[in-house]
């Protein structure tokens, strides 16, 4: 039998506020719970249904009820579906944005070293405290858990966890009622000690696998090891004589071609949140030991959900600073317009 929308919103206020305190709920606390504004009397009465229909049960003599398996079964069952219809557009969209931001990342970089006439880079953005949206634990086999996590800014990470012993649904279902329960909206800093110690204790046996999940969590919400950096322009260094030379040019080059001190450069600028001003390395102050006879000056911008990124202008010290800081100032502006038009 399918519930009508005002059982399965009580349904619902009971299971949360049983996984939320551990105590039989009344019909007096689904009223101050849901957004039905129904009687405790009204409330009574669906209870009442629910309980014949299989959905909740009455321990000893407990004015309260608490969920049966067929109401945790039936309860997942919706969430799973709404879950992964909100998963498949999430991934939708995260391809439609890479594709877009992608492109577009590597076009100002050309447009800026065309302009400038020096050395460009710019850093695909990145998400700071991104909060989890959702877990979703599927068994692969008997040994194998899958655990897809859902962040904000559309990341989505998957994890194969393996089991010392198979799991049955039923410890599945309630093990994703336990983790999104408790975890869904928190960003990494506030999933605290005290939190994991209640979570393994209500997961009991099962409380390694919880472990596991809040690891690969915390590695899903950091996800800064996937920094994508384009550059364009780095021919335009030899215009320079000071910097054409042999060793200090193919030093540069090596640089623009490997990135991971382009990455370093990023992430250092990243790291600090209330930097969204322009930033002017001269020689000796640049942070990158093979740009020393270099100047270079970075910019962080941001796009919607706090997505933050840099675009850097690498040139000789005797650069035009008027016009690079200018074009950078331009672009920081345009750049949220123009990735939503895309």
């Amino acid at each position: 039998m399918q519930l009508d929308e005002r059982k399965m919103k009580i349904l619902q206020a009971i299971i949360r506020n049983y996984l939320e305190t551990g105590e039989p709920v009344g019909s007096r606390t689904i009223s101050k719970y849901t957004d039905l504004h129904l009687s405790s009397a009204t409330i009574r009465n669906e209870m009442a249904d629910l309980e014949e229909l299989g959905y909740i049960l009455q321990p000893h003599t407990s004015a309260g009820r608490i969920p049966s398996d067929k109401g945790y079964r039936l309860y997942v069952d919706n969430m799973m579906q709404e879950k992964e219809k909100e998963v498949e557009e999430i991934k939708g969209m995260l391809l439609e944005k890479e594709d877009k931001m992608d492109q577009l990342l590597k076009q100002v970089a050309k447009v800026l070293a065309a302009n400038t006439n020096y050395a460009t880079m710019i850093s695909a953005p990145v998400v700071k405290k991104n909060k989890l949206k959702f877990i979703q634990l599927s068994k692969v086999d008997a040994r194998q858990l899958l655990a897809v996590i859902v962040v904000e800014g559309n990341v989505i990470k998957n994890n194969i966890l393996r089991m010392e012993e198979e799991l049955d649904d039923e410890t599945i279902l309630k093990l994703n009622i336990l983790l999104n329960t408790h975890l869904n909206g928190l960003t990494v800093e506030e999933i605290n000690l005290g939190m994991i110690s209640a979570m393994k204790k209500q997961a009991g046996i099962h409380s390694d696998i919880v472990s596991e999940v809040i690891d690969a969590v915390a590695d899903a919400i950091k996800a800064d090891e996937d920094l994508e950096i384009y550059t364009s322009g780095t021919n335009n260094i030899f215009r320079y004589p000071e910097l054409a030379d042999n060793q200090k040019a193919s030093e540069l080059i090596n640089t623009f071609e490997e990135k991971q001190m382009l990455t370093e450069l990023v992430q250092e600028t990243l790291a600090d949140e209330s930097n969204t001003g322009i930033q002017v390395y001269i020689g000796e102050e640049t942070p990158i030991k093979t740009m020393k006879d270099c100047s270079i000056v970075t910019a962080t911008y941001e796009l919607e959900e706090g997505m933050r990124g840099t675009i850097g202008i690498i040139g000789p010290t005797r650069m035009d600073y008027d016009k690079v800081v200018d074009t950078l100032k331009n672009l920081m502006h345009q750049l949220d317009a123009l990735y939503k038009k895309k």
